[in-house]
């Protein structure tokens, strides 16, 4: 079994696969002479979709577009593998996790955060106070092996001087810890995104977020290779591209807008809402030099414990030619 799934075989149960038209053509049109055309773009937790929708960018195209939804990257990954779905979209060790499991991407974009959208989450009442104090405790870490979240945890034992070995770590999907920690059956969660500004709104404390380097800040649009080499399909994904740019940019300049449509569209409190709308990707592009020695030195890193394997070279995996086209 591919490791991106050896945590989660039940995940496509848990996360089910939900299609929505954003963008339709004509039905008889399509970019080039292949007829109608439909792009399938992977999502978490309606994030991407969110943005695409609160910019207004994907109204007018002559192709569809539609959204794989799902809780976590590990199933969004799967579903990719799959067939199920065109792009990916997740942080920089999930996505480099689905590569060393065998899943034939290119990373076609780039984008950046503060990494404060991943935290290490303690019970308001824990004795928990620093990072060393994690040593010899359970760990929960949502979603899977080789989630942005334990990317965190490594490099914050690390940096406290402990190692991986030090905690026992847990996984488990956002929807089933956010449950667990609210009931407090959970003492300490590695979590990320919504799942994390919610905790904290109900009481949740932060140990410690992925700022001052202890997460890149990375994170990537993938495309299958099967996309890429449909000429068709690959027109479609750099017209995407040029509007999702528009879209990070529109976010970036708009703050208080971006909130508001995170909390009519996908329900969340005006706290949990400015949160995500301030810990977001805001800076997207190709993937840079820079971006790919970034990432790699996630891959570096999170091998050496024994969380990727087989390791990865970033710069095989890159593909900036849809931004040329």
């Amino acid at each position: 079994m591919p490791r991106i799934a050896r945590t989660l075989t039940t995940a496509l149960a848990a996360a089910a696969l939900l299609l929505t038209t954003a963008g339709c053509g004509s039905g008889d049109g399509g970019t080039g002479e292949g007829g109608s055309v439909t792009l399938t773009l992977g999502d978490q937790a309606g994030n991407l979709q969110t943005l695409a929708t609160a910019a207004g960018v994907l109204e007018d195209t002559d192709y569809t577009v539609k959204w794989a939804e799902f809780e976590g990257a590990a199933p969004l990954f799967q579903a990719v593998q799959g067939g199920a779905a065109d792009t990916g979209y997740a942080a920089d060790l999930p996505t480099l996790q689905a590569l060393s499991g065998g899943v034939p991407l290119r990373a076609v974009a780039a984008l950046r955060n503060d990494g404060s959208g991943t935290a290490i989450l303690v019970q308001e009442d824990s004795d928990i106070r620093t990072v060393a104090d994690l040593a010899g405790r359970k760990v929960v870490v949502s979603s899977a092996q080789g989630s942005i979240a334990e990317l965190l945890l490594a490099n914050a034992l690390e940096q406290a001087g402990l190692s991986y070995d030090d905690v026992e770590v847990q996984y488990l999907l956002p929807t089933d810890a956010q449950a667990a920690f609210a009931s407090g059956r959970i003492e300490v969660w590695a979590i990320f995104g919504a799942y994390q500004h919610g905790a904290v709104e109900q009481g949740g404390r932060v140990l410690i977020d992925g700022r001052d380097g202890l997460t890149s800040g990375y994170g990537l649009i993938t495309a299958t290779e099967r996309t890429l080499a449909d000429e068709h399909k690959s027109a479609a994904l750099a017209d995407v591209l040029e509007r999702l740019g528009r879209a990070f940019a529109w976010a970036a300049e708009h703050p208080e807008e971006y909130a508001r449509v995170i909390q009519d569209k996908n329900g969340a409190s005006p706290y949990v809402a400015e949160a995500l709308a301030r810990s977001s990707y805001l800076s997207f592009g190709p993937v840079t030099d820079e971006a790919i020695a970034a990432i790699q030195g996630t891959a570096d890193t999170m091998h050496g414990i024994g969380v990727l394997d087989p390791h990865v070279d970033v710069a095989e995996h890159v593909d900036n030619a849809p931004h040329g086209r």
